[in-house]
């Protein structure tokens, strides 16, 4: 578990936040939400709410579980939209059948790899991990799991726990030939078999430039649908007002809403 100390040294981490947003987005993406409502996701191993800002600013609701109280402690210091619940994922999900309209995790599920104690049997807890999440997902909807597997026995034990629940599906490879940027997101189908999405990167080793130039554009493309600059004082009046209707204290909006600090002498 974190202490307090390393959980908020963790979360104040630039590089550790940069990843964790990309990943979310990236995670998110895979869901294949749909884009006329807003859904409520979980996401497994929450820790101090950095994939949930991102769900946030999406637009949708999600309930985060976490097992180290250090992280929920800064994720409630922090102030995020999402509910959370102190939980080991090991023991199951604790939600009622069909409740979420998606599942993410980033950076989790290969901790049930390790059997911590004694009573520990990483493939039954893994089990009942994939079993419940099931039954707590809607039909037709789906979970992305974004691992970072110690090794390929690792890998084949948390697909094969997870195809048993009764998913369907499969891993989604990012950067294959890249040994830094390689990511691994288990892409999960509930009630239904859709088509795996291919992982990025995966045309030639050679693509790198066009890869950012897609990226670009996506973020123009976003940026036209209508959602905010980040950061921006629209972004900033949106957030605030959705944290009203959850019914959360929020300062006045005034002129100074959003704008620039002078840089200090």
């Amino acid at each position: 578990f974190y202490d307090e100390a390393e959980a908020r040294k963790y979360t104040q981490n630039s590089r550790v936040v940069e990843i964790q947003s990309q990943m979310s987005e990236r995670a998110v993406e895979l869901l294949g939400l749909p884009e006329d409502r807003p859904c409520l996701l979980l996401d497994v191993g929450c820790g101090s709410g950095l994939s949930g800002d991102y769900i946030s600013e999406e637009g949708h609701y999600w309930i985060g579980m976490d097992i180290s109280p250090a992280m929920l402690d800064v994720a409630v210091e922090r102030e995020v939209e999402g509910d959370l619940l102190l939980a080991d994922m090991g023991h199951g999900i604790p939600f009622r059948p069909g409740m979420f309209d998606g599942c993410i995790s980033i950076s989790a599920v290969q901790w049930l790899c390790n059997a911590d104690k004694k009573s520990h049997s990483p493939p039954k807890r893994l089990y009942r991990f994939f079993s419940t999440l099931y039954t707590a997902l809607a039909r037709g909807s789906r979970a992305v799991l974004q691992v970072y597997p110690e090794n390929s026995e690792q890998l084949e034990l948390i697909t094969t726990q997870a195809m048993r629940a009764g998913f369907t599906g499969g891993m989604v490879v990012d950067y294959p030939n890249s040994a830094k940027a390689k990511k691994f997101f288990l892409c999960l189908f509930v009630g239904t078999s859709g088509t795996l999405p291919k992982g990025l990167g995966t045309e030639c080793a050679s693509e790198e430039p066009h890869q950012a130039k897609f990226t670009n554009e996506r973020t123009r493309f976003r940026n036209i649908k209508g959602k905010s600059v980040k950061k921006s004082r629209d972004w900033i009046l949106e957030k605030k007002e959705r944290r009203r209707r959850q019914g959360k204290e929020v300062r006045a909006d005034t002129k100074y809403t959003g704008r620039k600090r002078r840089p200090r002498f």
